[in-house]
């Protein structure tokens, strides 16, 4: 695959006649990198903290059902399942299903989190949009990114010392 972005820009990139897209971003929060797998790992309270993420429901212990808005006015529903929970190496990694199917994974670092995410999108409003609006899904896809790392940022701020 393609490499994901150092510089803290977000990236997406739409394949050829399809409706898959590439996501890649890099969050900078000041945390260790325990603290940091620790919060990206515990996806029931990604609501708590990241504005976008409307809603989390526990399906098992490796599974949960997550809804997402950004911009844009549509909700997103996900079924995630987490494939890899790998400390020593820092990877977080879920497959994707429901209305994105693909994967998505965090690699977890001091101070920062990569994030890259491949997916297809299945929802049918959006599959039929012209791709003339594909700049605009990755536009509501960055917007959605930048306040999840702010949201991060906060949340990690009110823990120091606990």
């Amino acid at each position: 695959g393609e490499p994901a972005p150092t510089d803290g820009r977000t990236a997406a990139h739409l394949l050829t006649m399809s409706h898959r897209f590439r996501f890649a971003t890099t969050w900078r929060a000041p945390a260790g990198a325990a603290t940091l797998f620790d919060t990206l790992a515990d996806v029931d309270a990604y609501a708590a903290w990241w504005p976008e993420v409307c809603g989390v429901a526990r399906l098992s212990a490796d599974a949960g059902r997550v809804s997402i808005r950004s911009v844009l006015p549509w909700t997103l529903d996900l079924v995630i399942t987490r494939t890899v929970e790998d400390r020593p190496s820092g990877i977080l990694r879920v497959d994707l299903a429901g209305d994105l199917a693909g994967w998505a994974q965090w690699v977890v670092r001091d101070g920062r989190a990569d994030y890259d995410q491949a997916c297809d999108v299945r929802t049918p409003v959006l599959r039929r949009l012209p791709r003339a609006l594909d700049p605009l899904m990755r536009w509501n896809h960055a917007a959605m990114m930048r306040s999840g790392e702010a949201g991060l940022r906060r949340h990690l701020a009110g823990h120091e010392g606990s």
